[in-house]
């Protein structure tokens, strides 16, 4: 039986590019790699202008622990470093590569039968991380200060469009499982779950025939946000990850498909982490469906590539991630990421600009709030600058899925409400 979490919803999913196989995207002539593809301090380069690079040499050492190894993802030489505007609306420095279209590579040695910490350290070496947008440093993760006793692997993508991890399951599944294995091998635990929504029948039935022992396949309903890691937690195993805490707090820690499947090149081939499966989608391009996207490729050389006969203006709105968390595009200047799992080119009867009118108390948003939030009370009170209520009010525990903004029949801005919360109280808490 399919299981789930409490409220949430059930937007259109629209995965009819699940059966779009994938794809190598044609890689450009110039490469702008960030610096900064992850939650923590940003890489420091450590090429100089000039420098020939082979693709999988570092060129981005982390600068700390909670950081991550950056690799050019083609050889050549590095031109320029340059700051560039980045996905999620920040700036940061990127190396620019003159590709050389030689691809000649520069591996780490590959691992046979690795311990746990060899493990860990590779994930580190290889500069994985949670690929399912968050980008937390993996080895991070992997090295928890709470005993765990349970490996989730989350393949919900319970994301609209967003099939690239379907598509990964489906011809990878092999390296993917392995990977599981090896996440396990450096945990310590004897179980593993793959989390799976039921509308990905053929993958469900896929992995059933081939996981090993101690990896069992769970299929959840299809609702959104099912792969939240908290609703993912709850839905696989019925624990609940206390306010403010962290899945290891139960016992849990929580992987992306991709992540492991990363892993397992990391370990069984040496390859560092710079390309990923990626998903473009929307009716504002011709070219559509599920690729092999190499880290640095600006959104402007995607677009160009598979707008075809679609006029630029009918492309209304560009979105990097899912039309549910991703970020709309002020410019197509960001380049692709570790995190990158969609790209969408939306046109006018993909994009709702309908203006936001007067809250109706009408109630939707707590209904579908999977964290059991008031987000148009938060919204309330934003517009009056009473941020002591605000606190009160658990905003500090939103996940910043969409809901609310989506269930909301007056249009309001109610998740940039909460991220503008979320941001005033840790100003004013570091104020203190």
């Amino acid at each position: 039986m399919a299981k789930t979490f409490r409220r949430g919803t059930h937007p259109p999913t629209h995965k009819r590019y699940q059966d779009f196989p994938l794809n190598d995207f044609k890689v450009p002539d110039k490469l702008y790699v960030s610096l900064s593809q992850h939650i923590g301090a940003p890489a420091k380069a450590v090429v100089s202008v000039g420098d020939s690079v082979k693709e999988g040499q570092l060129i981005g050492e982390a600068a700390g622990f909670v950081s991550a190894n950056i690799f050019a993802p083609v050889s050549g030489t590095v031109s320029a470093i340059v700051k560039l505007p980045t996905a999620n609306g920040g700036e940061a420095d990127h190396i620019v590569i003159d590709n050389d279209f030689r691809y000649e590579k520069s591996f780490l040695p590959i691992l046979s039968d690795p311990t746990k910490e060899q493990i860990v350290e590779r994930i580190r070496e290889a500069g994985i991380v949670g690929m399912g947008g968050a980008c937390f440093p993996t080895h991070v993760k992997f090295s928890p200060n709470k005993p765990v006793d349970t490996l989730i692997v989350n393949g919900a993508e319970c994301e609209p469009y967003i099939t690239c991890d379907c598509r990964l399951l489906l011809e990878c599944a092999g390296e993917f499982l392995r990977g599981v294995k090896y996440e396990m091998k450096a945990l310590g635990v004897e179980k593993a779950f793959i989390g799976i929504e039921s509308n990905k029948r053929p993958v469900i039935d896929l992995l059933k025939k081939m996981c090993p022992s101690g990896i069992s396949v769970v299929s959840l309903i299809t609702k959104y946000p099912q792969g939240a890691e908290k609703q993912l937690i709850y839905s696989v195993t019925r624990r609940i990850v206390p306010a403010g805490g962290l899945p290891a707090d139960v016992g849990c820690v929580v992987s992306n498909v991709h992540t492991a499947y990363a892993v397992a090149r990391a370990i069984e081939v040496g390859e560092p982490l710079y390309k990923r499966a990626m998903t473009i989608a929307g009716k504002g391009v011709m070219k559509r469906g599920n690729f092999w996207m190499r880290t640095g490729v600006k959104h402007s050389f995607i677009y160009d590539e598979c707008r075809g006969s679609v006029p630029e203006e009918a492309t209304r709105k560009v979105i990097s991630g899912g039309p549910m968390m991703g970020f709309a595009q002020a410019t197509l200047d960001a380049t692709t990421t570790k995190g990158s799992s969609a790209l969408m080119f939306f046109d006018k009867k993909q994009t709702d600009v309908s203006e936001p009118t007067q809250c109706i108390s009408c109630g939707r948003c707590i209904q579908c709030c999977p964290m059991n939030l008031l987000p148009k009370d938060v919204d309330r009170f934003i517009l009056r600058g009473n941020y002591d209520e605000i606190e009160k009010l658990g905003v500090m525990n939103c996940i910043e899925c969409g809901v609310c903004s989506y269930t909301c029949p007056a249009k309001r801005p109610l998740v940039q409400s909460m991220r503008l919360a979320k941001k005033e109280i840790k100003a004013r808490g570091a104020k203190k």
